[in-house]
């Protein structure tokens, strides 16, 4: 099956200390990116949408930087698995923290993708007071 590198960019007034808990913590993604996010051994992460389990595995951490999520058998043989990685930087010149978002998975509908960010990332300003 296809695969779809979709990335996105969002500004966001809170800096990466503030921010990184709700980017790479259960806790902290479970107010904003799944209906619930649950801990378990081995850096691997259950993220519930839907009443649908995924299970995910950290595989990179920075601390302040970044951190990657990639899904459990979305690949083959283990090989091209679906991710999200959420990067933060912020601008040397105005000082502005961003979030960049990659998310790679079969949905190649840039649109529809462009609208699930964008209401997460609503509901991550409203949270960090951006």
């Amino acid at each position: 099956m296809e695969k779809f590198k979709f990335v996105t960019e969002y500004e966001l007034r809170a800096s990466p200390k503030v921010l990184f808990p709700y980017i790479s913590t259960a806790s902290g993604l479970s107010q904003w990116f799944a209906a619930k996010v649950n801990t378990m051994p081995e850096h691997k992460y259950d993220f519930i949408w839907d009443d649908e389990s995924h299970l995910a595995r950290q595989t990179s951490l920075r601390q302040n930087k970044s951190v990657r999520f990639e899904f459990l058998n979305t690949g083959d043989n283990g090989h091209d698995s679906n991710y999200v990685d959420f990067r933060v930087d912020v601008s040397e010149l105005t000082q502005a923290t961003y979030l960049r978002i990659t998310d790679y998975s079969t949905n190649t509908d840039e649109e529809e993708l462009q609208d699930m960010w964008d209401g997460m990332l609503d509901k991550l300003k409203e949270i960090v007071g951006s």
